[in-house]
């Protein structure tokens, strides 16, 4: 019976020959959205996966995750809902407790296991934005997370427009479209975008204080269809699909697919749905 259970063990190597078959090559930039529950059982958990990844990427590539903070905002559905029938006392002793974020300590528990690995991995980095930051492992992560204005969540001061000028690719390790984070840099880039204003705790000079400010209404409540219609109409190279253990995943060329999410929204957003859905912070 143990034999057979190691067996159904997606190990390091079976994953990395995985990826590989995805088209996962070496050098490769890779910004990686990943559900480890639905790859099934894997040798080391997230850290068997993320070695898997480094060894697929190479020595000179470069892996990038999302790792925001909705949990240091009161303008969040992830504040909402912790918050939802609280009274005025209770809901003061939550706000009290919101730890202002730190890059170099900041948990992102809502970004899942994978995205918490690298984030705390030796050698990583991480970008200064304290609600959308993005943590690096590799030779350009550096480059990709400079200059990640604190008024710029996801748009040309942010590492998705270095990671599309850097050609990078993104994978969807066991995730679907409404996950793609790199649509998000097409809301940016329509025609006059909805804005809104967001609020977050943050330390200036050592004091633990409330930070507001406004930048574009950020919604990805049409990611999903957003992301049928790439595949659709994606030329041949843009989009790989196949299996990493259990999970269906997809291997995905940055550049076109913002580049596509710019026209669709623009095409496919009403006025009404223009005032925007808080994505999460």
């Amino acid at each position: 019976m143990d034999d057979v259970l190691d067996a159904d063990v997606l190990d390091g190597a079976r994953t990395t020959d995985a990826l590989t078959a995805l088209g996962v090559r070496p050098g490769d930039v890779l910004l990686v959205h990943a559900s480890l529950r639905s790859l099934g059982p894997v040798s080391d958990g997230a850290r068997g996966v993320l070695g898997a990844l480094r060894r697929a990427v190479g020595p000179v590539g470069t892996l990038v995750v999302p790792t925001f903070t909705p949990e240091n905002s009161d303008t969040s559905p992830h504040y909402r809902e912790r918050v939802r029938d609280l009274d005025a006392g209770a809901v003061d002793a939550v706000r009290a407790s919101m730890e202002p974020y730190d890059p170099a300590v900041t948990p992102a528990p809502s970004m899942g296991a994978l995205a918490e690995t690298v984030r705390t991995a030796a050698g990583a980095g991480r970008s200064a934005h304290p609600q959308t930051s993005f943590a690096a492992l590799g030779p350009d992560a550096a480059r990709l997370l400079a200059g990640h204005r604190a008024d710029c969540h996801l748009g040309e001061d942010s590492p998705l427009a270095r990671l599309y000028e850097a050609d990078a690719r993104i994978l969807l390790l066991g995730t679907g479209w409404a996950t793609c984070t790199a649509f998000h840099l097409g809301e940016y880039r329509m025609p006059g975008p909805p804005r809104r204003s967001y609020r977050c705790v943050v330390t200036s000079r050592g004091v633990r204080r409330w930070w507001e400010y406004e930048d574009v209404a950020l919604d990805d409540g049409d990611f999903a269809a957003l992301g049928a219609a790439f595949e659709d109409a994606a030329a041949d190279g843009d989009v790989h699909a196949g299996q990493v253990g259990a999970a269906a995943c997809r291997l995905v060329r940055l550049r076109p697919a913002v580049d596509f999410a710019t026209g669709w929204l623009t095409e496919h957003r009403v006025p009404e749905r223009r005032s925007g859905r808080p994505m999460g912070s």
